[in-house]
């Protein structure tokens, strides 16, 4: 029996209430099901309409339509029986049993209620209420949630309009026979109009025990940001002692919020952290600050803070900074702030204005930098660039040339050392040549460095306040592509062979007088064999009659385009001594560089082997030496292994891995020794427990913590209730930077070039 109410009859508006009550402070990490089992608690019922978002959307101007085998009382009170099924939109209510006054607006269902829409599945015994008061009750319930695996149940739940009740609730997303959490709350009150729900008597249970008791807590039902407290964090460090940090989100506004975070740490005694962020159409930014009234172990007030943000002025034109303070040089090391542009010695703070169109970008910006560092003093900081402004232009003339200029003006100023003005310019012009198996680009280039510097700079550089440098830069920029097919083990690949040369022809000029400001030499590498100068910045520029000579091949698979085998070889020919020099440096004799080999090996799709090497002959001896070599077990496990060499510099040991018991443990580690020294640099141990509903990550970390070598410990805990959210220290990313491949993702990631600069930096020594 088919009929169709011409009042739309609106169906149990529960859902919302159950869906978010429960599970409002879930993860946002993307989480990981695959322990669960195949079957829902809640199956979908066949006779419910698929999930469609535009039903869902549109469901209040649909008409109900209602189905049962049997259809009895009057034309107000009509009475249905056996398998009554009503379906509007993507919503669906089933039961035995439904009676209904089409004039005072009450029903009953009674036996097998069954309710679905998108974001929910629903088992009752029974649903009563009132069409007109929009008042409803229902007993004895059982719910699944559709996007998530949360499932519960309450003895009662009872509403009219948006307010509503839920008595005796649970919530979890485990399967009910595997309750290795479950959260549960004597009474729920949820406002769907206001957003928030109110918990009474809740209480967290890790199996059969109670660990958690919460007799008051106020939280979302809905996506809209609420004021309230956030997961805490619980550590414990050798540095820091026990380490508990509990945010406070305030919800300031539509477009600007707020984090307080005190923290309590009983060796140091209690600091509060503050982030403040704010978005608008023109851009966005992030505050964040700390400070510490009185820090026990350096009897001094401690404090921070940092600023990142951006303002899009028009389509060409962005503003953006990244500022940075501390209260002293030990603060980064005893805190462990992650502070933009952080390294072991100091802190950069940049602002500036920044633009780019289809042939140009320019910029003018400011930079400080704070020492970090107390075995250090000032004179050992970079100098700071206040102002420094920068174009660079390159357009095409033509079919073959391409013409441009790099340009940069920059005030150095230090707080200990005499400072000056800088003025480069590299106006160039290059020729595109070439056909489908060849290329040739010859560029010819003109630079000019002109200074203005300090009385007491220019006392120290013999007097002159204004030296300057000019000389035309050459090169030649040439290589032909082969190719073949061939086969290996039966499978298909493309073989290339890639010769390369690069000429570069520089003429001496006398540079001793020049300061240096922000140059250094370049280490050596495979990328410096095709620069034009072989020192950053513009202080020197090398002069140069060289020739590279470079060799690649690879053993592509055509199957999937992987490469099966990569491997490089080159080295640069200098037909005349190098002159000039940065203090310290050695002299670049006539003769041959080092060979520089780098060489990739798949051997299958788990095995993976990589190797540099550099050969000096001259002196017969090797410069640099690395090997890596990683393993991919089943089930996301990987394993690192590298070597690392460096003349005069370093020798390192690097072993990471993941390794996975079964498909619930899994044992993690890392152990990073310097062979040079016989000193350990890091060293982790940690186990991970995993089933469908829950993780558990311990982690015990000992680590250097500064310069001078100290070794720290921590001990990191993790729990994460799966669909809920996580308590303790943030392990993932602590072992996702020590251990390349914990996240499986990381590995395919292409990481950036160590020669190509930012798009919105000026590097005159980069051939176009």
């Amino acid at each position: 029996m088919h009929h169709r109410l011409r009042t739309p009859l609106r169906l149990l508006p529960l859902s919302v209430g159950i869906a978010f009550a429960l599970p409002a402070l879930a993860d946002e990490k993307p989480l990981n099901w695959d322990l669960c089992p195949a079957q829902e608690v809640l199956p979908a019922f066949r006779e419910a309409p698929p999930a469609d978002p535009e039903l869902a959307q549109s469901r209040n101007e649909q008409p109900t339509d209602i189905e049962g085998d049997e259809l009895s009382g009057t034309e107000t009170t009509p009475q249905y029986q056996g398998n009554v099924a009503l379906v509007r939109g993507d919503q669906f209510l089933g039961t035995d049993q439904l009676r209904f006054d089409t004039e005072s607006g009450r029903y009953v269902a009674e036996g097998n209620v069954r309710y679905q829409d998108s974001g929910i599945r629903i088992v009752a015994d029974r649903a009563e209420g009132s069409q007109d008061d929009d008042s409803h009750v229902i007993t004895n319930i059982r719910y699944q949630l559709v996007d998530r695996r949360g499932n519960g149940g309450a003895d009662s739940i009872s509403m009219r309009g948006p307010v509503g009740q839920m008595y005796h609730s649970t919530y979890s997303t485990c399967d009910p026979d595997q309750r290795a959490w479950e959260l549960r709350a004597q009474r729920i009150d949820v406002d769907n109009d206001e957003g928030f729900g109110v918990a009474r008597n809740a209480v967290l249970r890790m199996g059969r025990f109670p660990v958690l008791y919460v007799p008051w807590i106020k939280f979302p039902v809905d996506d809209r940001r609420r004021t309230g407290l956030l997961y805490p964090s619980v550590s414990t460090s050798g540095r820091n002692g026990f380490d508990y940090r509990q945010p406070i989100y305030l919800n300031l506004a539509p477009n600007y919020d707020a984090t307080l975070t005190p923290r309590i740490m009983t060796k140091r005694g209690l600091m509060l952290d503050t982030e403040f962020r704010y978005l608008y159409e023109g851009g966005r930014g992030i505050l964040e600050g700390g400070y510490m009234p009185n820090d026990d172990l350096r009897d001094r007030d401690r404090g921070r803070f940092e600023f990142r943000g951006y303002h899009n002025i028009d389509r060409h034109w962005q503003a953006r900074a990244s500022l940075g303070w501390v209260s002293d040089d030990r603060f980064v090391e005893d805190f462990s702030n992650r502070l933009a542009g952080v390294s072991a010695s100091y802190l950069q703070s940049t602002a500036g204005v920044y633009g780019s169109g289809q042939h140009w970008s320019a910029g003018a910006m400011a930079e400080y930098y704070q020492l970090t560092d107390y075995t250090l003093n000032d004179g050992h900081l970079p100098y700071g660039r206040l102002p420094r402004l920068y174009a660079n232009w390159q357009q095409p003339l033509g079919r073959w040339l391409d013409a441009g200029i790099y340009a940069e003006a920059v005030r150095f100023e230090h707080a200990e050392r005499p400072g000056g003005s800088r003025l480069d310019l590299k106006p160039y012009i290059s020729a595109r040549l070439g056909g489908p198996a060849w290329y040739a680009t010859p560029t010819l280039a003109w630079r000019f460095t002109g200074y203005q510097l300090d009385q007491d700079l220019a006392d120290q550089q013999d007097g002159e306040r204004n030296p300057t440098r000019s000389l035309p830069v050459a090169s030649v920029d040439a290589g032909m592509y082969f190719d073949r097919e061939t086969s290996w083990d039966g499978e298909r690949f493309l073989h290339t062979l890639e010769p390369r040369l690069f000429y570069l022809y520089a003429p001496y000029r006398d540079q001793d007088g020049l300061p240096l400001f922000d140059t250094r030499p370049f280490t050596f590498s495979w990328g410096q064999l095709f620069r034009d100068n072989r020192y950053s910045g513009a202080d020197r520029q090398t002069d140069a009659n060289q020739l590279t000579i470079a060799l690649s091949t690879r053993l592509i698979r055509q199957e999937d385009g992987r490469e099966k085998l990569s491997a490089s070889l080159g080295q640069i020919r200098y037909f005349e001594d190098s002159r000039v020099l940065a203090p310290g440096e050695t002299p670049v004799a006539q003769g041959k560089s080092a060979w520089v080999a780098d060489a990739n090996y798949m051997i299958n799709d788990r095995w993976n082997l990589g190797a540099s090497y550099q050969w000096d002959p001259k002196f017969r001896r090797e410069d640099l030496a690395s090997i890596r070599a990683r393993y991919l077990w089943p089930d996301d496990g990987v394993v690192n292994l590298t070597y690392r060499y460096r003349r005069d510099l370093l020798e390192q040991a690097d072993f990471s891995f993941l390794y996975p018991i079964n498909p619930t443990w899994s044992l993690v580690g890392r152990y990073y020794h310097s062979i040079s020294d016989d000193k350990l640099l890091e060293a982790i141990a940690g186990v991970q427990w995993d089933s469908c509903c829950l993780a558990v990550r311990a982690m015990a970390r000992r680590y250097v913590r500064n310069r001078e070598g100290d070794l720290d410990n921590a001990l990191q805990v993790e729990f994460v209730l799966k669909g809920l959210g996580s308590a303790g220290q943030d392990t993932e990313r602590s072992l996702r930077r020590a251990i390349l491949g914990y996240h499986r993702d990381d590995l395919y990631l292409v990481p950036p070039s160590n020669t190509t600069p930012d798009p919105d930096d000026y590097d005159p020594n980069l051939i176009p």
